[in-house]
């Protein structure tokens, strides 16, 4: 039997893809299971996005750039590369400059260990020549 929630979705035509449109604006990017997921639970992604804009969407005492930058470093650690070229990308064009993102990188050599730097600086490398093939 199908949940309300599912019954809901497929009452409104066209939400889920509203929804995803939405992620993408909002971050600069999406994956297809996020499409995925706002097919099956709209409600849930809505909610999801909702943090998102709240966490890395607006300012608050952290300026956005600084905010990407705790992000990258997080994602970095838990070895997510794909989505840290994202973040990076992100941080940049808030204002980041490399010197800070090596930076950001270079203060989890402790808590995060040498791996967490090395995966930093890969995603940095690879966004670099990413801006070198647009020139």
């Amino acid at each position: 039997m199908a949940t309300r929630k599912k019954r809901a979705a497929r009452r409104r035509p066209g939400r889920a893809e509203a929804l995803a449109a939405r992620i993408r604006r909002d971050r600069g990017y999406t994956y297809p299971e996020w499409e995925i997921a706002s097919r099956l639970d709209p409600a849930f992604m809505e909610a999801f996005n909702g943090l998102y804009r709240r966490s890395l969407g607006v300012s608050h005492a952290l300026p956005l750039k600084y905010r990407e930058l705790v992000a990258s470093a997080l994602i970095a650690y838990r070895g997510e590369e794909p989505s840290l070229v994202h973040h990076l990308r992100r941080a940049k064009a808030l204002g980041a400059t490399e010197a800070e993102i090596l930076d950001a990188f270079e203060a989890t050599v402790l808590p995060g260990g040498a791996l967490t730097l090395l995966r930093g600086l890969r995603a940095l490398s690879r966004l670099q020549a990413e801006e070198q093939g647009r020139r």
